[in-house]
Formats: C-alpha cells, sequence, structure tokens
C-alpha cells in the first residue's frame, strides 16, 4: 500500500496508465500493469456478483463469461447507461468504480491529475466528480489535455532539451500526428515570467500503418514493402515538420511506434538532436502537474493554449511580509476552474483597487471598488471574504463581504459585489504567437 499518493492519471478510449511521486526518487515512476507494460486495458466486467477490471476482464471476455464493458470513456463522457446483468448502470458511475479499482494500491490520495485527449468544462466536472468519489477534494483533482501533459513533463526535463522547440509524433494504426512545444511572445510582462504553448502542426492518414500494425512479426514479408513505404513516407513527413525550425528533441509517443518499422526516419529524427520513445509520457506529465499543485512549486512557464484565459485579476497585498500585486485569477487557467475564496485582513482603506493584466499588449484595466459602509476600526481588525465567480469565460463577479473578527467584532452584514467584464480568450491567444 502506498500513502499520500500524489498521481498523474492518463485516460483515453482504450487504456488508463498512473504515474505516483515517489518520494525517494523525487521524481514520478509508473505503476507496471503486466511485464514490460504500464498500460492497464480499460474495461470493467462483472462475474459471478464481482467486479473485475483491466487484464482479467479481458480475459473474462475471451472465454465468454460474465458481463464485460468496453469504451467505457466514451460511453461516460455521453452519460450513456449500460446494462450489467438485469440492471442499468451510469456510465460514469462505472468509469468511477473503473478508476478506483485501479486506484486500490494508493491510501490517502492527496492530489491526482487526470491526462485525457482533451477536456472542457464538462470533461472537468464529470473527472472532478469522480476524484470527490474517491474521497480527494475538489481542489485537490485537476483535469488537463495531452498537449498540457507533454508540456508539463517537458519542464522537468533537462534545458537543453527545450532550449530550442521540442517537437512529440503521436502514431496509432492509421495515423501520425505531430505536436511543437514552443515559446510565446507576450508584451509588457515580467521578465521573469515565460509562456509557452504546445501546437498540433501536421498529421497524416497513412494507410500503410494499418497492414505494419496488425501483420508484422506475424506475416513479415506481406508488409516488408507497406513498412518500406510507411518509413520512407514518415521520414518526408518529419523533413516537412521540421522545415525551418531548430528542434532540441524528439518524442515518439503511441502503440504505432512500438515496431521498429522506421529505421530511415529515425536517423532523420536523431540528426542533431535527442530522440525519446516511450508510452508513459502523459502520465508522467500528469503527475508533475500534481506535484507543481500539491507542493505549491509556482516558478517555472506557464501553459497557454486556447482554451486557457490570457488574462490575470490582481489585488495589492502584503504576503508573508512581502507587497506587491498578486493575482487572485491567474493567466493561464480555464474560465471554469478559476472560482475561489479567500480571507484578507484589511488596512485602513476607503477602497480597494483591482487590476486586470491582458498578455494581448493592451492598457492595464483599473477597477475600483468602494468600501463605504463598511465600520471604522484599528488596523488589521477588519476581516473580509473576497470571492470570485465566473459566469462565463468573458464575466468575472468579485464578492467583498465583512465576515467579522472573531467574538470582538461580528459581521456587520455588509458586501458589496463588482462585475469584471474581460476580453475573453477569442483572438487573445494568437496575437501572443
Amino acid at each position: 500500500m502506498r500513502k499520500g499518493g500524489i498521481l498523474g492519471y492518463d485516460l483515453n478510449e482504450k487504456n488508463c496508465q498512473i504515474s505516483y511521486y515517489d518520494e525517494t526518487k523525487e521524481e514520478p515512476e509508473t505503476m507496471g500493469a503486466a511485464a514490460d507494460n504500464f498500460q492497464i486495458p480499460l474495461i470493467l466486467g462483472y462475474y459471478r456478483e464481482r467486479w473485475v477490471f483491466g487484464l482479467e476482464a479481458k480475459r473474462l471476455a475471451s472465454v465468454q463469461e460474465g458481463t464485460m464493458v468496453s469504451d467505457l470513456f466514451e460511453k461516460a463522457v455521453r452519460r450513456e447507461k449500460v446494462k450489467i446483468g438485469s440492471k442499468k448502470r451510469d456510465a460514469v458511475w462505472l468509469l468511477a468504480k473503473f478508476i478506483r479499482m485501479t486506484l486500490e494500491g494508493f491510501e490517502d490520495i492527496a492530489f491526482i491529475t487526470f491526462s485525457v485527449p482533451f477536456t472542457n468544462i464538462d470533461m472537468s466536472k464529470m473527472l472532478k466528480g469522480i476524484g470527490q468519489r474517491l474521497g480527494v477534494a475538489k481542489e485537490c483533482v485537476c483535469v488537463q489535455d495531452y498537449k498540457e501533459s507533454f508540456c508539463q513533463y517537458m519542464f522537468y526535463q533537462p534545458k537543453e532539451l527545450w532550449q530550442y522547440e521540442s517537437a512529440l509524433f503521436y502514431c496509432d494504426a492509421q495515423e501520425i500526428r505531430a505536436y511543437m512545444l514552443r515559446r510565446l511572445n507576450a508584451v509588457g510582462v515580467k521578465d521573469r515570467d515565460m509562456f509557452v504553448t504546445v501546437e498540433e502542426v501536421a498529421s497524416a492518414q497513412m494507410n500503410e500503418l494499418a497492414a505494419i500494425y496488425t501483420l508484422l512479426n506475424k506475416e513479415k514479408e506481406k508488409v516488408k514493402d507497406k513498412a518500406k513505404a510507411a518509413d520512407d513516407r514518415f521520414k518526408r513527413f518529419i523533413q516537412s515538420v521540421f522545415e525551418k525550425k531548430v528542434v532540441s528533441s524528439v518524442y515518439l509517443t503511441g502503440e504505432g511506434f512500438e515496431n521498429n518499422w522506421y529505421p530511415n526516419s529515425l536517423k532523420v529524427l536523431c540528426n542533431g538532436r535527442r530522440a525519446f520513445i516511450g508510452n508513459n509520457l502523459y502520465s508522467k506529465g500528469a503527475c508533475y502537474t500534481s506535484m507543481r499543485r500539491y507542493l505549491e512549486y509556482h516558478e517555472g512557464p506557464v501553459y497557454l493554449d486556447d482554451t486557457k484565459m490570457t488574462e490575470q485579476i490582481c489585488l495589492r497585498m502584503r504576503v508573508n511580509g512581502q507587497e506587491g500585486w498578486y493575482p487572485i485569477v491567474s493567466w493561464g487557467t480555464h474560465w471554469y476552474e478559476a472560482d475561489g475564496q479567500w480571507e484578507v485582513i484589511l488596512e485602513d482603506t476607503s477602497d480597494i483597487e483591482i487590476h486586470v493584466e491582458s498578455l494581448a499588449g493592451e492598457e492595464l484595466q483599473v477597477e475600483t471598488v468602494s468600501l463605504e459602509g463598511l465600520p471604522n476600526r484599528r488596523d488589521y481588525s477588519l476581516r473580509v471574504q473576497i470571492e470570485v465567480l465566473f459566469m462565463d469565460e468573458r464575466t468575472c463577479r468579485l464578492m467583498f463581504k465583512d465576515v467579522g473578527f472573531g467574538e470582538f467584532f461580528p459581521s456587520t452584514g455588509f458586501q458589496v459585489g463588482k462585475t469584471i467584464h474581460l476580453g475573453g480568450i477569442n483572438g487573445q491567444f494568437n496575437s501572443m504567437s
């Protein structure tokens, strides 16, 4: 039993994978599902009033015993009902059951990050809800997509590997996709702030891959020509992706790269740069996110994409004896995950100034909230609760409430609100490229 788990959980249509923070090594380790295999098949089975998952559920399916549920991730995303025996179950409940069973080896999960092919408000709510069913507090559950997981993974690699651009190639039985990690140009921000993104820069459907994937190592002669053709096409694909780019490192992931059908392409990949292959990059990237969040490590680059906020909302505060403008909403956040609540002690002040900073290079937006009506008290005896609530990606509501100061000064019931209208994410992210 591993205690105090800081976890990264890769979840997709076919498999799941778990990486955990190893305190002795001070880095993530990936949990093995079988010999030399980190992937746990995303299959849930029910046999003789007992639930099974992964390889055991797969074996039951092969001998046609019990009830087996596949495509669990997609069914949960679509909020389907699934018949198990004589009962119908919510697919989300079944996915939560699967996740709970895979995590039985961990006790007292401190923080978990789910890495998924895509994310949005519905995906975030579903997985945060599943996290809460596991007994993990909502604020200790994070959801990010594969591109952000790649980025988080790279933050912890030696700097020379992402000194320039870094490339990620994903391959399955039909398609190859190329992604590039690069820095963004931000106007009017502190020199210490670095902003990065991961973009899909190219993709190609390759019919040859299907033959290689299904027949290689079984009927080699039949697929030799297909493999050579695929290698040639992949080589040209790489050359087109790398044209006029300085690439420090290359990463290959996906089941399509498991067979060595691309020797000539590999020579191009390794020409003047480091190349790596593996299938636990996303779960490790998710685990690194959990480490950063749980250990409150705020240094390092900020990841942005066209779903993230390019504005942040700051208040002037003194934190740990140091006065400055501190964000209560940070750029690089999804608007639907930016709600929060804080308590502060006010000094002698009649209003609160709010700064809205934009990475798009626009002028600083300054808003003021009047505190007229608050009682006059000695310094440091006026406690105010600040609540942030996003109505949508462009509208943020701030509430300031007098919550009293213990038994000495009960709350007066004073509260005042301020609506902040933001520019939204549309168009601003692209202007930083």
